[in-house]
């Protein structure tokens, strides 16, 4: 009896246990069905979207085209704010709100970030005027770091074709990560800065004794000292855009990566690889003679003043070779994350130790000649829809506008610049968000379709 009463026990058991196992195995199998339905269908969505043809509005904006006015204009807006040239905010919205291909989102993009940078220039030196526009736009930062930056661009490119999508991302992810992190570090460290400058002016006001005079009184008889730096440096924006000119040449004669470019050159040929090498003096020439001028420009103010002026101060406190390099690996981080360089010149510029306003007009100001280089090249190669990016490009030009003059009396009513870094890193962390979730979809549909995940040759 008590041996069956045990067979009978354990016969129940283990039906219990493999009924209990199979209900598990069936729902942990349709968990994963579900999540990998998910990950399917997302890219579906995605596509279906894609498919989507610009041309065909003929009826007018559509829904959708008006939706995405709307969020270029609230990015654009944003993304001047912080000095930031918006590419990777304004792709998304291209891409799945208008329904633009990628390589069309692409486009319209450089047109976007044209308009954009090209108003916050301009407000900057039409309507801050005088000693304060020169101020803000730090030329020689700008001219050290253009060639480099724009070689670095290059150099990317080429590695973006070669690394896999997954190890793109993982980079991307991680290191935009660890510049939003520091740079909201530094935004805290500036808060708390200006917290103490506050406190030690408010105090000196008790006193009776101000601790700063006002920007009149000190612009009022140093009207000459800054001789002809308070004007439009000329002589350096000539040398910005002969650098322009060279790049975009050799950029036009090379083509994009597919061959297509203004002349008939074999991709990966020797004239190729002759004309993209040749990158390398230009920008090696360009920069041995900027660092010349400006070293020999600072000897003869010193002479003149009897001591170094601040920008010369500012020239001194790191060697001259850190900008080329930092401007070096800027943009082969650019051209190999496939983003717009003012997402990372900001925050190179802000580590450097930059002021927050200098970095946001003179990140902008670089993004303008760079992304302009782009924009007139997809002219030159036959762009479809120049119309409809330059509405784009309008609406960016305006909502620029917007946002510098939003951020300016934000910053003159709280009297903190750090509002800036601040902005900058939102904008960097919804940029990670993006971006790394978009490239992880296109990982998974490479990894689920089988394709080839290693490295590939550059041609």
């Amino acid at each position: 009896m008590t041996t069956q009463l045990s067979l009978l026990l354990l016969v129940s058991s283990s039906t219990f246990l493999s009924v209990a196992s199979a209900s598990n195995s069936t729902t942990s199998s349709s968990h994963s069905s579900h999540i990998q339905n998910l990950l399917n269908k997302l890219p579906q969505w995605r596509e279906h979207h894609l498919l989507v043809d610009p041309s065909s509005h003929g009826s007018g904006p559509g829904v959708n085209t008006v939706a995405a006015w709307v969020l270029s204009f609230l990015a654009a807006s944003v993304s001047s704010a912080g000095g930031v040239g918006g590419g990777s905010l304004f792709l998304p919205i291209l891409n799945l709100v208008a329904g633009l291909s990628l390589k069309n989102a692409t486009a319209y993009s450089s047109f976007m970030v044209t308009g954009g940078a090209a108003s916050n220039v301009l407000y900057n030196l039409l309507c801050t005027g005088g000693r304060r526009a020169a101020a803000l736009i730090d030329y020689d930062i700008a001219l050290l770091f253009q060639p480099c930056l724009l070689l670095g661009v290059s150099i990317g490119v080429v590695c973006n074709v070669m690394f896999p999508e997954w190890l793109i991302t993982a980079l991307f992810a991680l290191f935009l990560a660890f510049c939003t992190s520091k740079t909201c570090r530094a935004g805290f460290r500036i808060w708390r800065s200006e917290t103490r400058s506050a406190t030690a002016t408010a105090n000196a006001h008790e006193r009776m004794e101000p601790l700063l005079l006002p920007a009149s009184a000190a612009d009022g008889n140093g009207g000459e000292a800054g001789g002809d730096d308070t004007g439009f440096p000329w002589k350096d924006v000539a040398v910005l855009v002969m650098v322009w000119l060279c790049f975009f040449v050799l950029h036009v004669f090379i083509g994009d990566k597919h061959g297509k470019g203004m002349i008939r050159i074999k991709p990966c040929g020797v004239a190729y690889w002759l004309i993209t090498l040749s990158q390398v003096p230009f920008a090696v020439a360009f920069t041995a003679y900027i660092i010349y001028a400006k070293r020999k420009k600072q000897v003869v103010h010193n002479q003149e003043d009897g001591k170094a002026n601040l920008e010369g101060t500012k020239m001194e406190t790191l060697p001259s070779l850190v900008f080329p390099l930092a401007a070096f690996v800027t943009g082969a981080l650019s051209g190999l994350f496939g983003i717009g360089g003012g997402l990372l010149l900001n925050p190179v510029l802000l580590q450097i130790g930059i002021p927050p306003q200098t970095a946001a007009a003179t990140s902008l100001f670089m993004v303008l000649f760079c992304a302009s280089m782009s924009m007139v090249q997809f002219i030159l190669l036959g762009m479809k829809g120049i119309g409809e990016a330059s509405v784009y490009a309008g609406i960016c030009f305006v909502a620029s506008v917007v946002g510098a003059v939003v951020i300016e009396r934000a910053i003159r009513k709280s009297g903190r610049v750090s509002l800036i870094v601040f902005l900058v890193t939102g904008i960097m962390a919804l940029s990670t968000v993006i971006v790394t979730f978009f490239g992880a979809l296109d990982v998974w549909e490479q990894y689920t379709g089988g394709a080839y995940m290693g490295f590939k040759l550059p041609c």
